[in-house]
């Protein structure tokens, strides 16, 4: 068989990927070994995003007298809200399915290794081995759960977030290891569901790639959910022997041994490039990734990769984006190479966190003369008629040019505002268009409004 492009794995990297390849006329198929709709939608954003939604509801059920209503009996259903979460992820797919038929894009199901010539093998699951072709095949294979060597992974008590979000009965308690989106939101998730949870971080804050502002209230508001945190703290053994867990933790003050049902390993991803043939077409990699130009292509004509395997943000919107760049590239369409230092990152915890371009501690490295903004929510009218008013918005400008340099947030429904930010500044807008933009009152959207007012001296409701 050959085709126009053909595409290995179908996160959201590779099934975007191929209905924007069918949409500009090339023939193309898809090569997934497992699940349409990749880590992302089966195991990853989308069935994490509807466990934390029962959480929220059930945190909702918990303070529903602080609403001037009266319940009784609240209880949760760990498995039933484990179910709904498969179910909406189990959905998901069915839809990616619904889109492949539509856009006329073959899958063929195995393991796909490239070759030499712009050829693939796919193995199914019987063994049986069948070579493909294609003017361009791109490597969209995605990457898992890292493991540490101290912390190897049982699948039983010490979980990758796999595991975390199909476990069979509700841990009492668990030590979650690393505080990046994933640590945080299972944490999150975890402790309102009344397991006793520990976030171990081996920075100083939590959420360390965040403005330390960010980290700070994300700190305050984990420990006001009865959420231990030790910062500057490591996990140096583990111990299943018994019927739990115990972590030794060494800390600034000495070693600590820590005991629980489940550790949950949340320290980072491992790329899926063993064995997929990229030593024998000659792909250069570097520190476990896919070195690629502006346009993803590899140093081998006919090759491209993009997603996690690439040096970019492991984020499934990068990956998307990064796809149909690449196709409309091949197709000869006029394309811009993606701005890496626009791209919006968003943690889905309570409260939620959401943040683009650079922190005021970069901010300052770079030498730029600053003018700063923060509107708390706990001034904001809809925030505290929502009962959410934990949080801020922070804004950083370019004193000289007004250029928005950063925007970060921590909040209630904050991942669904950063666009307005990452938008402003796809458009090089200045504090002062942001200013005389009329933002709808109530909203929690007009803190960013407040905010930049507050950079600027001419806060209204501070």
């Amino acid at each position: 068989m050959k085709y126009d492009v053909l595409i290995i794995g179908s996160g959201p990297g590779g099934y975007v990927t191929a209905i924007r390849a069918s949409q500009l006329g090339f023939k193309t198929a898809v090569v997934e070994k497992e699940n349409l709709g990749g880590i992302c939608l089966n195991w990853g954003c989308i069935p994490t995003k509807a466990l934390l939604k029962s959480a929220q509801v059930y945190d909702y059920l918990k303070h529903v007298d602080e609403y001037g209503l009266k319940a009784e009996a609240i209880d949760k259903d760990f498995e039933a809200v484990i179910k709904r979460s498969r179910g909406v992820a189990e959905g998901m797919s069915k839809g990616v399915q619904f889109l492949m038929k539509k856009n006329k894009i073959d899958i063929i199901d195995g393991f796909g290794k490239v070759k030499t010539g712009k050829k693939v093998d796919v193995t199914d699951t019987n063994g049986k081995v069948t070579e493909y072709s294609a003017d361009n095949i791109i490597i969209a294979t995605g990457a898992r759960s890292r493991e540490l060597p101290n912390l190897p992974q049982d699948g039983k008590k010490v979980i990758g977030y796999r595991e975390a979000m199909s476990l069979p009965k509700q841990p009492k308690s668990m030590i979650v290891v690393g505080s990046g989106a994933i640590g945080v939101e299972f944490a999150h998730f975890y402790n309102s569901m009344g397991t006793d949870v520990t976030v171990v971080e081996f920075m100083p804050t939590i959420v360390p790639v965040e403005d330390k502002d960010v980290s700070k209230q994300m700190e305050r508001s984990f420990k006001k959910a009865g959420i231990k945190v030790m910062t500057s703290s490591s996990v140096e053994s583990v111990d299943t022997s018994g019927d739990g867990v115990k972590a030794t933790v060494k800390t600034k003050k000495g070693e600590e041994v820590l005991e629980a049902d489940i550790v949950l390993s949340a320290v980072g991803i491992k790329t899926n490039i063993e064995n997929i043939g990229l030593e024998d077409v000659g792909i250069i990699t570097d520190r476990d990734k896919i070195l690629v130009n502006d346009w993803y292509q590899t140093n081998i004509p006919g090759y491209y990769a993009i997603g996690d395997v690439t040096p970019g943000p492991a984020l499934a919107h990068v990956a998307s984006a990064e796809g149909i760049t690449c196709v409309e590239k091949i197709a000869g369409l006029h394309t811009e190479a993606i701005d890496y230092g626009n791209i919006p990152g968003c943690t889905y915890a309570t409260p939620e966190i959401a943040s683009v371009g650079l922190t005021e501690e970069q901010a300052k490295e770079k030498g730029y003369e600053l003018k700063v903004g923060k509107f708390p929510f706990s001034a904001s009218g809809k925030a505290k008629a929502a009962g959410t008013p934990d949080g801020f918005v922070k804004v950083i400008f370019d004193a000289k040019y007004g250029e928005w340099l950063g925007c970060h947030m921590i909040g209630a429904g904050v991942t669904d505002m950063i666009a307005e930010a990452v938008l402003g500044r796809k458009l090089e807008t200045t504090g002062h268009e942001v200013l005389k933009a009329i933002h709808p009152h109530p909203t929690m959207s007009e803190a960013v409004m407040e905010a930049v007012a507050d950079a600027y001296d001419e806060v209204i409701h501070l």
